[in-house]
């Protein structure tokens, strides 16, 4: 079975005593990719990804500004991210997008949100979503500045419910499920997991976030997307292998991955 977690942090501090481990755990649980998120600390420095790309040859990057680190934008950041857009192994601009929980200006985020989409855009680039708390307003963006382009959508870890689904399966994105998926109570975000077209569904950890039943409370892994493959399958009627396997190509087929890229 080969799985492709779509979104991890493996530049986060909590894997500095263990990441190669980690990763070498993934390996053997069958990851066969991962898509390391590059928005690290924020500008200025916005390569943590990069740099585990160059190491991992199964590892790929994206590059953006966090919502949350939008206040540290600089008139720099925006000729930093074209550079790392123009990275051979950089797939997508992310995660960016709007989170309304902790009280970043919204002013702020909105205006480095939209400068994120116009130079995705003008690169031809996907873009990996992040939405907290911020629903609404996402979409209007999305459907007003991002949609008419056609190019890849991914909403990363989706919780919400059927009916936002559908606005996302309106609008040809991708959806990804994570951890949160196989908590007990997760029935409305497994209901959603149903009904999205098998090549628009993608697996994700957020690792070191959110990790799945059985390690609930612990740190994530890449490796334990194979506890959210099990649960989603059993939702969707199908087996884990099949999951796997589509979800897998939908991932190489959004990232341009080559099957000689392992």
């Amino acid at each position: 079975m080969e799985l492709a977690d779509s979104h991890c942090h493996l530049d986060d501090a909590q894997f500095d005593g263990d990441r190669d481990a980690a990763i070498e755990r993934a390996r053997n649980a069958g990851v066969r990719y991962m898509l390391a998120i590059g928005t690290g600390e924020g500008p200025p420095d916005l390569r943590a990804a990069v740099r585990l790309a160059e190491k991992y040859p199964f590892v790929y990057a994206t590059a953006g500004v966090h919502p949350n680190d939008a206040p540290k934008w600089t008139d720099s950041t925006l000729a930093d991210l074209l550079d790392l857009l123009r990275h051979p192994k950089v797939k997508a601009m992310g995660e960016i997008g709007l989170d309304y929980h902790w009280g970043t200006p919204k002013d702020v985020q909105m205006q480095v949100f939209l400068r994120q989409l116009d130079l995705a855009a003008s690169n031809g680039s996907a873009i990996v979503i992040h939405t907290r708390d911020a629903w609404e307003d996402t979409m209007s963006v999305l459907r007003n500045h991002w949609a008419p382009t056609h190019l890849p959508c991914v909403m990363h870890c989706f919780t919400g419910d059927e009916k936002q689904a559908r606005e996302c399966i309106d609008l040809d994105f991708y959806v990804a499920f994570g951890g949160v998926t196989t908590f007990p109570k997760a029935n409305e975000i497994r209901d959603a997991a149903r009904i999205v077209p098998a090549d628009r569904l993608l697996l994700e950890t957020d690792a070191p976030y959110l990790a799945p039943v059985p390690f609930r409370g612990k740190r994530n892994e890449p490796g334990y997307v194979a506890h959210t493959a099990a649960v989603l399958a059993e939702v969707r009627r199908t087996t884990a292998e099949q999951l796997a396997s589509e979800t897998t190509a939908n991932f190489k087929r959004l990232f341009g991955i080559a099957a000689s890229s392992d």
